[in-house]
């Protein structure tokens, strides 16, 4: 199995280090942070798509609200499609992909993978097709899954992962190394995805927090402006916190064993691509999935 950490969009928001916390000019820098992940035997599969190629020829299909508010910077090259390409592959060779939620920045590149199943908790679904209320009809934009008939949906059923509800991704052979994490709060369906490999488990935690320091330091921290964001999106705060702190738990107790990264963290995003390697997944030489019970 190898893993790209990939950077499917950018965003540059007015603010700089008073919204991200590290650029040093007028705009900060958002990433969106994404996986390609090269199975050994079920082909490709890709946790979030960024925006897409659609977003970037017709950028008005998304809220003007969010362009603006976020200053998205539409480029082919960054899209989850270009991407692969330049590894080598074709869209057709993605056969799932697995979404944290169904933000606009998150969903935008599904219609570029016509063949893949899109894996995405039931919950998030319901949600996003019943939104309601002036940001929520922003966020989710329908039209970025229009034409997209090969879906998954997924409940809660039973399976725990370090402590957290999950559920196993079904994806083939390698299902069991794969399971969707809930997270609720930033969206009512949002989820991490956790993902087994030789030196132990990642977990792409999405949007359930924004900033590095809010999950991997004693004292928490976030910039003012990521706060107010965070603040602004959260469809259910109390179960935001909740969650993050069950995240700040879970780095410091499993340091080490638990990668945990988020969708927007600049620095984080450099300093998994900088660390990235291939990984194989040896189930015979590991400890039978640490942490994760059965109940």
């Amino acid at each position: 199995m190898r893993i790209h950490h990939l950077n499917c969009g950018c965003m540059c928001p007015v603010g700089g280090a008073l919204f991200d916390g590290y650029s040093r000019g007028l705009t900060a820098c958002l990433v969106c942070h994404c996986l390609l992940i090269e199975t050994d035997t079920n082909g490709l599969v890709l946790v979030d798509t960024g925006f897409g190629q659609r977003d970037v020829q017709t950028p008005e299909r998304l809220s003007r609200f969010f362009r603006v508010f976020n200053n998205i910077k539409f480029e082919h090259r960054l899209t989850a499609l270009e991407q692969v390409r330049r590894l080598g592959f074709d869209a057709n060779d993605v056969r799932h992909i697995l979404l944290t939620h169904l933000d606009f920045d998150h969903a935008g590149g599904l219609q570029d993978f016509p063949q893949a199943r899109v894996h995405v908790m039931r919950d998030e679904m319901a949600a996003a097709r019943s939104a309601d209320g002036w940001i929520s009809r922003r966020r989710f934009q329908a039209r970025q899954w229009q034409g997209v008939d090969s879906w998954e949906f997924y409940n809660t059923e039973g399976d725990t992962w370090f402590g957290f509800d999950s559920v196993r991704a079904l994806v083939g052979a390698e299902e069991e190394d794969i399971f969707l994490v809930p997270l609720q709060g930033h969206t009512a369906g949002h989820a991490g995805i956790a993902l087994r490999t030789a030196n132990g488990w990642m977990l792409h935690a999405g949007d359930a927090y924004f900033f590095h320091d809010e999950v991997h330091r004693p004292e928490r921290h976030c910039p003012a402006g990521l706060k107010f964001y965070q603040y602004m999106m959260d469809t259910h705060r109390p179960a935001r916190i909740r969650n993050q702190n069950r995240l700040r738990e879970l780095a410091r107790t499993q340091d080490g064993h638990v990668e945990i990264f988020c969708s927007h963290d600049a620095r984080e995003w450099e300093r998994a691509t900088l660390q990235a390697r291939t990984v194989r997944v040896d189930s015979t030489a590991m400890p039978s999935a640490a942490g994760r019970q059965s109940s």
